[in-house]
C-alpha cells in the first residue's frame, strides 16, 4: 500500500517473472554475441586497409643500428621494397595477419562487450576505474588467444623476407617450418612483451574511447554518437596508446623476430636494446606505427559502432 497516495502497489510489479528470468541469459549470451561477431568483421575490413604501414613498421623496428642496418626511413623501406619485391612485397605477411585479425577483433570486442555489461551501473555507465580494467582484460583476452601467434607467424614472415634467401614459400609452408623446428611454443614468443602491449593498448583506447562518448552524450547516455566522431575519438584513443606503449611494442618484435633466440628472455631484450642501440632504439618505427594505429583505430571503431548499429536494429535481444 502506497501510504501518501492510499493507493495500492503490487509487490510484484518491477520484479522479474520465470519467463523473463530464463530469457536473460540468452539476451546476455547474444549481446556478446553481436560484438564477437561485429569484431570478427571489423578486424578483417581493417587489416586490409592498413596493412602496408604496419609491413614498413615491423621493418623499421627489426632495422639494428649495427651492421643490418638497411633503411634510411619510412620512404626508403617502401622504395627499396616495391623495387625488389613489387607493390605487392607491401604486403608480405597479410594472410597471416588477416588469418589473425579476425578472431583477434573478435575476442578483444566479445570480451570488452562482456566485462562492460557486468561492470556497468544501473545507468549503463562504466566508472573510469572499470573503464581501464576492462579495457585491460580485452587487452589480455586477445593477447592470449590470437595476437601472440599472429604477430609470431608475422614478424617470422617479414623477418625472413629480408635475408638473403628467403625459406618460406607460403603461408602453409612458413607456419609448417616454423611448428616442425621449434614447436608450437615457437608462435607463442614474446607473449609476456604482447599481454603487456595489448593490455595496455586496449585499456588506454577503450578508456579514451568511452570518455570521449560520454563527454559527448552528457547526461543522455543513449544519444548516437556521429560515426566520423566516433572515427575522430578513435584517431585520439590510437595516438594516446602509441605514446603510451611504443617500447613495449619494439621489445615485442625483437623478442618475436628469427633473431629472438640472442636474447634470454623479454627483460634481457630490453636491456640489450638500450645498451647497444639507446633509449630512442625504443621509438623506432614510431611514425609509421602513429599512422597506421590512428587510422587503425579510427577505421575499427567506426565500422565496429556500425555493425552494432545495425545489429541492434535487425537483431533484438528484449
Amino acid at each position: 500500500m502506497d501510504r501518501g497516495n492510499n493507493k495500492f502497489v503490487s509487490p510484484f510489479i518491477g520484479r522479474p517473472n520465470a519467463e523473463s528470468m530464463a530469457a536473460a541469459p540468452s539476451n546476455n549470451f547474444q549481446r556478446s554475441l553481436k560484438g564477437i561477431i561485429a569484431g570478427g568483421i571489423t578486424g578483417g575490413l581493417e587489416i586490409c586497409i592498413t596493412f602496408p604501414t604496419e609491413y614498413v613498421k615491423t621493418q623499421l623496428q627489426l632495422d639494428e643500428k649495427a651492421g643490418n642496418k638497411r633503411y634510411d626511413g619510412i620512404v626508403d623501406c617502401v622504395k627499396k621494397t616495391v623495387n625488389n619485391h613489387g607493390v605487392r612485397g607491401l604486403y608480405r605477411g597479410l594472410n597471416v595477419l588477416l588469418y589473425g585479425s579476425i578472431p583477434k577483433s573478435a575476442v578483444r570486442f566479445g570480451s570488452f562487450e562482456e566485462f562492460k555489461r557486468r561492470n556497468v551501473d544501473d545507468r549503463g555507465v562504466l566508472s573510469l576505474q572499470r573503464r581501464l580494467l576492462c579495457g585491460l582484460g580485452a587487452g589480455v583476452c586477445e593477447a592470449i588467444l590470437a595476437v601472440t601467434p599472429m604477430e609470431t607467424l608475422k614478424v617470422k614472415f617479414i623477418n625472413d623476407q629480408r635475408s638473403a634467401n628467403p625459406r618460406f614459400k607460403g603461408f602453409a609452408h612458413g607456419v609448417r617450418t616454423i611448428i616442425r623446428e621449434q614447436g608450437i611454443r615457437g608462435t607463442y614468443q614474446g607473449l609476456t612483451a604482447t599481454i603487456i602491449k595489448q593490455g595496455s593498448n586496449q585499456a588506454i583506447r577503450f578508456f579514451v574511447m568511452e570518455t570521449c562518448k560520454d563527454l559527448y552524450r552528457g547526461e543522455d547516455k543513449s544519444k548516437h554518437v556521429p560515426t566520423l566522431l566516433v572515427g575522430l575519438f578513435g584517431a585520439v584513443a590510437g595516438a594516446a596508446s602509441v605514446f603510451g606503449n611504443t617500447p613495449v611494442d619494439v621489445v615485442k618484435t625483437r623478442m618475436q623476430g628469427l633473431e629472438a633466440s640472442k636474447y634470454k628472455n623479454t627483460f634481457d631484450c630490453a636491456v640489450q636494446i638500450f645498451k647497444h642501440e639507446g633509449p630512442r632504439a625504443f621509438y623506432k618505427g614510431t611514425v609509421p606505427r602513429l599512422s597506421r594505429v590512428c587510422l587503425d583505430v579510427a577505421i575499427t571503431f567506426m565500422i565496429y559502432d556500425n555493425f552494432m548499429k545495425l545489429f541492434n536494429q535487425v537483431w533484438k535481444t528484449d
